[in-house]
C-alpha cells in the first residue's frame, strides 16, 4: 500500500511508456523504398504507398499511461483502463508486452511494457507496483559509500 499523499509530498506525475519516435524515421525510409514500384505501376503497386502511414498511425498511438488513478493500455484500435483496486498483477511472458491480471482472472496487455520497463512502472504507480533494480542500485550504492570510507585499521597503524 503505498503512503497517503500529503501537503509535504511531491505530485505524482503520470509515466508514458510509448515507442521511441524514432521509429518514425523507419517509416519514412519505407515510404521511399515503396515509393519506386507504386510510382513505376501505380495499379499495382499504389496501395503499397498506405502502409507506411499505417505503420506510423500506429507508432504514435500505442501506449501505456501509468498514473496516479490507475494503468491506461492504448492499442491500435482499443484504449482500456484499469484501477488500481482491479489489478491482481503483472505478468511478463518470453515474448511481447506484459499482461496486466486483473482481479476477475482476466488479462489486459499493457502495449510497450517489458521487465526493462519496471522503473518507470514503479515511479509512476506511487509505490503500489516494486521496483526489482531498486534492491540492486541500493546495495551498488552502500558498497561504493564503503569503500570510499577509509578502515579504522588502516587508519591507526
Amino acid at each position: 500500500m503505498p503512503p497517503r499523499p500529503s501537503s509535504h509530498t511531491a505530485e505524482q506525475q503520470p509515466q508514458v511508456i510509448q515507442i521511441s519516435r524514432l521509429a518514425l524515421l523507419a517509416c519514412g525510409f519505407v515510404l521511399l523504398g515503396v515509393a519506386s514500384p507504386a510510382l513505376a505501376w501505380p495499379a499495382a503497386f499504389g496501395w503499397m504507398v498506405v502502409i507506411p502511414f499505417l505503420v506510423g498511425a500506429w507508432v504514435l498511438r500505442v501506449r501505456t499511461v501509468v498514473g496516479p488513478e490507475g494503468i491506461t493500455a492504448r492499442s491500435a484500435f482499443s484504449t482500456r483502463t484499469l484501477a488500481w483496486d482491479e489489478l491482481d498483477g503483472l505478468r511478463f511472458p518470453k515474448r511481447g508486452w506484459a499482461r496486466a491480471r486483473r482481479t476477475d482472472g482476466t488479462e489486459v496487455p499493457l502495449p510497450v511494457v517489458t521487465f526493462g520497463r519496471l522503473p518507470q512502472l514503479a515511479a509512476g504507480s506511487g509505490g503500489r507496483i516494486t521496483d526489482p533494480y531498486a534492491a540492486a542500485r541500493e546495495a551498488e550504492a552502500r558498497e561504493q559509500a564503503a569503500d570510499t570510507v577509509p578502515d579504522a585499521d588502516v587508519e591507526s597503524k
